[in-house]
């Protein structure tokens, strides 16, 4: 989805980029992502494209941003369950290559969270790296599909186009994994451009890959222990994203255990009201999505949680409606403190999925993420 790349990125320079400094004002972080003068020179997603695959998954160096951005559910031998998040984001500063002798000098900036989701102890363990695309330090590549900074990484496997190597590690937190697709590439809003307001270039090509089976090893504290699970990727890029009036989104991705998966990201208005270009899909167990536009999903906040770091409400729990499909959905919170308070203020967690398909009773897991609550009524 629409991640934190432009919130972080934008406004011509890396203001983030001393650690120190105060976090923007409520509200800037949206601010930041509507369109403005320190775009021109980049390309603009102005409509659908063709697709290329492997290609597509390495860099676009043409528009101003882009993000690989994997989320994801583990678990061990002992049935302990985690939630995982790993995102890489490439910002362009200048749509050329700066004129300098300097080997530091660089167009690029990449930024890469990293969250780990321990149900179990009730914990939320985060990270976060930011460098220069310099020196082989951290880059992007547009040949092959390889985006890092330092040891954090994720690549394609050569000799195998659906297969994924991820690795990061912090302090408290680590990930060692395998990710292989199980389900083809789906294509999001129009044949993978995906309009975010009416203002023309404000938009993205946004691909998902909504199932890979996951195996490697997690260490959480001192302990590492091999896991298996199942992830998802989501891809875009573009140069400008929301609308005057537009404040923030609600994302989700949800793997049912039927083997179905239903995305959706609902762009909400200064009022807080649903943005006509909201859109998702629902994928069936053979990997065939349907389109579902603004209307066709329905969802209801039904448990907000106050953050103490940040005094922000989120709503942690939610009830997600499909008329269309006979889908009636609640989504909970697996930990109520999923929420990012660097720099950048936003909730980004781990969802259990139970409800119904009619008369069948429905189970799952999946991804949930907020952004716009600062100062929200």
């Amino acid at each position: 989805m629409l991640a934190l790349a432009l919130a972080t990125l934008a406004g011509g320079g890396a203001w983030w980029w001393h650690a120190r400094r105060r976090p923007r004002p409520p509200g800037a972080v949206t601010a930041l992502l509507r369109d403005g003068e320190h775009n021109e020179g980049f390309e603009r997603v102005l409509g659908p494209r063709p697709f290329e695959f492997p290609r597509d998954h390495a860099a676009h160096p043409g528009f101003r941003h882009e993000w690989w951005y994997v989320t994801g559910h583990l678990a061990d031998d002992a049935r302990l369950e985690y939630g995982f998040q790993v995102t890489f984001f490439r910002y362009a500063l200048t749509p050329r290559a700066p004129a300098s002798p300097s080997h530091w000098r660089s167009r690029d900036i990449v930024l890469a969270h990293f969250a780990l989701t321990d149900p179990q102890a009730g914990r939320f363990h985060h990270a976060t790296r930011r460098a220069r695309a310099a020196l082989d330090l951290a880059g992007a590549d547009e040949d092959v599909p390889r985006v890092w900074i330092r040891d954090w990484l994720l690549a394609l496997d050569g000799q195998d186009a659906r297969r994924w190597r991820l690795h990061a590690e912090a302090r408290d937190h680590a990930l060692d994994l395998t990710l292989s697709a199980v389900k083809p590439v789906v294509l999001q809003g129009d044949r993978g451009y995906s309009r975010k307001s009416d203002a023309a270039g404000n938009a993205s090509h946004y691909y998902s890959v909504p199932r890979l089976s996951v195996a490697g090893s997690a260490r959480v504290g001192v302990k590492t222990q091999p896991v298996q699970g199942e992830a998802w990727l989501d891809r875009e890029w573009g140069t400008s994203a929301l609308g005057a009036t537009q404040r923030g989104w609600d994302w989700f991705a949800l793997q049912l255990d039927d083997g179905r998966e239903l995305t959706f990201y609902r762009l909400r208005d200064i009022a807080g009201n649903s943005d006509p270009h909201s859109r998702g899909l629902l994928i069936d167990s053979g990997g065939a999505a349907a389109a579902l536009g603004a209307d066709a999903v329905t969802l209801e906040p039904r448990r907000w949680w106050r953050s103490p770091r940040t005094g922000i409400d989120y709503p942690v729990d939610w009830r997600v409606r499909v008329p269309s499909a006979g889908l009636e959905l609640e989504l909970r919170a697996r930990v109520d403190a999923q929420e990012w308070t660097e720099e950048l203020r936003y909730w980004e967690g781990q969802v259990e999925v139970r409800g119904r398909d009619g008369g069948t009773a429905i189970t799952g897991l999946g991804y949930l993420e907020m952004t716009g609550y600062e100062g929200a009524v």
